[in-house]
């Protein structure tokens, strides 16, 4: 089969051939339909992720994806065994890290859609407890995590939702999504901790998610 190949931490993934996966006890055969290019992925093939210290190069890139079982089933899976991963022809993993995906969600949809996602959600959820009615502060949503971070608090019951950011497209489309009040973070002229007070006002803001960290970021 054909799979994108780590030969060494400090050069790029190779497109070539690797040796076929063979499923053992609680495990199963993947055929692969999509898999997401994400930051982790960039992380663990450069050596710069914690995780690195696990794989020993020759090693398949990507950590999840969307295929299909040995019987038909279409699965979202995660976590293949090492040396194998999600970006090849075929892949292997633990029966139990595998899902079902609905029929109206295309391969590439769903393949892209489970880290941010889950990312959000995780935040909003088991890190904040975002209670019902609280007041969310997303920096950084025009990003994809951002974006759904916006939608998955309104889901979740958020009284408010302010969306801060500096891609001027993707800014306006938040309200779309379920933002109450959008903060443009490009413009030099404005005093940002102003317009945050304002914002926060009496009440204040519960919850704060950043996917900005830096002033140099552009989200």
């Amino acid at each position: 089969m054909n799979a994108a190949v780590v030969h060494s931490f400090d050069k790029s993934p190779h497109f070539e051939p690797f040796p076929e996966p063979v499923s053992g006890e609680h495990e199963v055969l993947i055929h692969v339909r999509a898999a997401a290019l994400k930051p982790v992925d960039k992380q663990l093939a450069s050596g710069s992720h914690y995780g690195s210290k696990s794989l020993t190069p020759p090693f398949v890139c990507g950590i999840d994806g969307v295929g299909k079982l040995e019987d038909g089933s279409r699965v979202f899976f995660v976590m293949p065994r090492s040396p194998y991963g999600a970006m090849a022809e075929r892949t292997v993993v633990p029966r139990s890290f595998c899902f079902p995906i609905p029929d109206n969600i295309d391969d590439c949809t769903a393949a892209a859609i489970f880290n941010p996602g889950l990312s959000a959600w995780l935040s909003l959820v088991w890190r904040a407890q975002l209670a019902e009615g609280e007041t969310v502060l997303i920096l950084g949503a025009t990003g994809a995590t951002g974006k759904l971070a916006i939608q998955t608090a309104k889901l979740l019951g958020a009284g408010r939702v302010i969306a801060a950011g500096r891609n001027e497209e993707a800014l306006s489309t938040l309200h779309n999504l379920g933002a109450d009040t959008i903060i443009r973070l490009q413009d030099p002229d404005r005093d940002l901790s102003e317009i945050f007070a304002r914002e926060a006002g009496e009440q204040g803001i519960d919850v704060i998610i950043d996917y900005l960290w830096a002033s140099q970021q552009r989200r």
